[in-house]
């Protein structure tokens, strides 16, 4: 299969090669834990989860990396106001994202690092590139040397002149040029650590180079992933680094998300449209929520209305209610679900190899749920074709993250189904009626 990604890098679609071959190394920005995360930060968690799924299904083996940023000025400040310590809080929201990442069907990535637990080796990449020539010292703050980087805004297409005169860069005056970046932060307040240079903390563009540095020892990975608005400064400060310290641009390929959009405006606290991830995931579910971000590309922004909420809904209410009605079809007449084979998924994964078109995948799926929307009415539908949709529908899912169920038979059940059935042709429809409820409420009608 040709698998074809968009290369941030090169702004290219791209040929995906790995650089061991069947092994795929991810890394994908994570969150600053200070808070609730919003709907946005769930950009990225859906779409690198399904990255990483449709690489595994087609028989990658992915070790994937995403960083939890557990210092920070906001982390400080929240502390303070609700009376925690730095580490209680940032412990306290990151089970809650891990929560949400569950709750909208993404699986926790392989390795989660946080900043603390790296401290050491921070210090000692920032020691190696004041040793180098690539950063100076003034007064206990540490900064990076960007005129050293000859190709600075490769990633992000930024142009160095305009950012000379000031246009996205603060002035300070202890800095050699306004381009140059802090990677290390005299402080007095809040948490900090002994340096080389005093006390303080990291600045937050060298965390990622050191932890990529570290888990992966090549230095060099094959995805680096995050949300648009990483690419600058964040992303493009982390190839700065790793061009003065090890020669290269951390990954081969880079992929970013788009934003989410509340009714086509920007989400943004400004605008006071914020809404949390858990809060949408409670009112309409994981599934919805998550299908809502998969019906767009992940290259295009997409929109939360009153319409694509009642759409994806109901989208949702048609797939589980054809899964189920497959379910009981085959269980009732003794098929083993087991034994059944994906058929029709090739044009489902060559959307997704496709720069992950999950668009179009989804497409692919609706075409197979016709199908056994049809085999379910017929009533001499071949059992074994229908074995084998309800089985392309189950690996559908799964690459995609969707969490649709069925009740898997027990004798229990099973014997609830004949009475049901018998009540039914004895025309004892109270009964019948009785028998159905609980059927409903156990899921499998």
């Amino acid at each position: 299969m040709n698998i074809k990604f968009y290369n941030s890098l090169s702004n290219s679609l791209e040929d995906f090669n790995t650089q061991q071959d069947k092994k795929v190394s991810m890394y994908v920005c994570g969150p600053t834990v200070y808070n609730y995360p919003h709907i946005g930060n769930m950009r990225p968690v859906v779409v690198f989860d399904t990255l990483r799924r449709f690489l595994t299904y087609i028989g990658y083996d992915v070790t994937y990396v995403s960083n939890y940023t557990d210092v920070d000025d906001k982390i400080i400040k929240a502390a303070k106001q609700e009376g925690k310590s730095e580490k209680e809080l940032t412990d306290f929201y990151i089970k809650e994202f891990e929560k949400t990442i569950k709750g909208i069907g993404s699986q926790v990535p392989n390795i989660t690092p946080r900043v603390t637990e790296y401290m050491d080796k921070i210090i000692a990449y920032v020691d190696n590139l004041v040793k180098i020539g690539a950063a100076y010292v003034v007064d206990g703050d540490v900064y990076f040397r960007v005129e050293k980087i000859k190709d600075y805004g490769v990633l992000s297409g930024i142009n160095v002149e305009d950012l000379r005169v000031g246009a996205r860069i603060e002035e300070n005056a202890q800095k050699e040029s306004p381009l140059d970046f802090a990677l290390w932060k005299k402080t007095e307040d809040g948490i900090k650590w002994d340096s080389p240079w005093g006390k303080g903390r990291p600045g937050w563009h060298t965390e990622c180079c050191v932890m990529i540095d570290t888990i992966f020892p090549k230095h060099f990975i094959d995805i680096h992933g995050g949300g648009y608005d990483l690419k600058f400064p964040h992303h493009e400060n982390e190839i700065a680094q790793s061009e003065a310290t090890h020669g290269n641009k951390i990954a081969k390929y880079w992929m970013h998300n788009a934003f989410i959009n509340f009714g086509n405006e920007k989400m943004s606290k400004s605008l006071g449209n914020i809404v949390l991830a858990k809060d949408m995931i409670a009112q309409y579910g994981g599934v919805v929520t998550r299908l809502i971000i998969l019906n767009a590309h992940y290259r295009q922004p997409v929109n939360f209305t009153e319409d694509t909420v009642k759409e994806a809904q109901q989208v949702v209410s048609r797939i589980q209610m054809a899964y189920k009605q497959a379910a009981l079809k085959l269980q009732t007449a003794g098929v083993d679900l087991e034994k059944g084979q994906p058929v029709y998924i090739n044009k489902f994964l060559e959307a997704l190899a496709d720069d992950l078109n999950t668009a179009n995948a989804l497409a692919e799926l609706y075409n197979v749920l016709k199908d056994v929307n049809q085999l379910i009415r017929n009533r001499d539908a071949d059992l074994n074709e229908l074995n084998n949709l309800f089985k392309t529908l189950t690996d559908m899912f799964y690459v995609l993250g969707l969490d649709i169920n069925y009740v898997k038979f027990d004798d229990n059940i099973s014997r609830l189904y004949q009475d049901y059935l018998l009540s039914k042709e004895n025309k004892d429809f109270s009964k019948s009626d009785e028998i159905r409820q609980v059927l409903i409420e156990k899921g499998v009608m």
